[in-house]
């Protein structure tokens, strides 16, 4: 005699309605689901200087990008523009701060770099300090862009230990490539790293980014990330000036100083770059910390001014003479201490 079929698990009794089994009841106190909690703040991913593009598949390109770095918190109580060091400047990026409010999504972190562009639509990092009031002022920039890079929190979800490819995409959902408003993508090109940074050059851009796909977001300068320039650009104390009645503000070429471990030694100078407004700016600023003496061994100066190093100017330069001094100087702007703006370190370097 055949044997009948074994019933199927939900047809134990054909009779009976299907039937879960009975659960406790979910305590009202406890959330729907369980929430990573957002970081009031999270130390940036920094990248890490190279000569030369990496190779192969794994690594992302994006233009480099000149201006502050900045971290776009969005929650439900409300929008918080912080900048890399930590300082919250959210009433000093309105248009994006308005434009933070208006993205499709309860809570987000977004890193990415506010800049200005120019006429030809590259970043300027003088034209942003302007646009803020210079080093130290207090206005706000309504022309400011944040070219958003990474997405670091997502509705709930803190996303720093998934893969770069997959916070992207996650991105590009939340700000479409493309766009014209005061929040934009900083878009993947793909392209040889080698052919693009040629051709970012050939722009007068300040570099390209190189970033692993597959890396988690890691706060620090731990190479998962890379920089890699068309030109040199650091931060350099400013210890004196040199007059002239010819040039604007009175500056003939600034006196610079970076560190060697815990000293200072004098690096050279810079007199290009300057406009009437930055010069002017500058000159106010430095008015505010002259000292008798040099903080620093200059050599023989005609007409020096010199001044408490304080102040910090990012130096565009190509090269260094034998002898530890900058060549072929162009100055960019001021650094804000909100930037958190590191000073060049000459320890291994020449």
């Amino acid at each position: 005699m055949t044997k009948p079929p074994k019933p199927k698990p939900l047809l134990q009794d054909a009779d009976q309605p299907v039937r879960s089994r009975p659960r406790k009841l979910r305590d009202p106190a406890q959330p729907n689901l369980p929430l990573d909690p957002m970081p009031d703040r999270i130390e940036p991913c920094l990248a890490l200087l190279k000569q030369k593009p990496p190779k192969g598949p794994q690594w992302a390109f994006e233009v480099k990008w000149d201006g502050y770095r900045l971290a776009v918190h969005i929650a439900p109580s409300g929008v918080r523009i912080l900048t890399r060091g930590g300082h919250d400047w959210t009433e000093r990026f309105p248009a994006i701060a308005a434009e933070a409010r208006r993205l499709p999504v309860a809570t987000a972190i977004l890193d990415g770099e506010a800049v200005v562009f120019d006429e030809r639509g590259r970043s300027d990092f003088g034209r942003l300090q302007q646009s803020l009031g210079g080093r130290g002022g207090k206005r706000m920039s309504r022309e400011a862009v944040l070219m958003a890079f990474d997405l670091l929190y997502f509705d709930g979800r803190d996303m720093r230990q998934t893969e770069l490819g997959a916070r992207r995409h996650l991105l590009e959902g939340l700000v479409p490539a493309g766009g014209e408003e005061a929040i934009r993508l900083s878009e993947e090109i793909e392209a040889d790293g080698e052919v693009l940074l040629r051709i970012a050059c050939e722009h007068d851009l300040e570099g390209i980014v190189a970033k692993r796909r597959d890396s988690p977001y890691r706060s620090g300068r731990l190479g998962d990330w890379l920089k890699i320039k068309c030109f040199q650009s650091d931060g350099f104390l400013i210890v004196g000036y040199e007059k002239s009645t010819a040039s604007f503000g009175g500056i003939g070429r600034l006196l610079l100083a970076a560190r060697k471990g815990n000293e200072l030694v004098y690096v050279g100078g810079v007199g290009t770059g300057f406009n009437e407004r930055s010069a002017a700016e500058l000159r106010e600023q430095m008015d505010k910390l002259i000292i008798a003496k040099a903080a620093v061994e200059t050599g023989r100066k005609r007409n020096a001014v010199f001044v408490r190093p304080e102040l910090v100017a990012e130096i565009e330069y190509r090269a260094w003479t034998h002898d530890g001094k900058l060549r072929h100087t162009s100055y960019k702007g001021l650094r804000e201490t909100q930037d958190d703006v590191a000073i060049f370190d000459l320890s291994g370097q020449v």
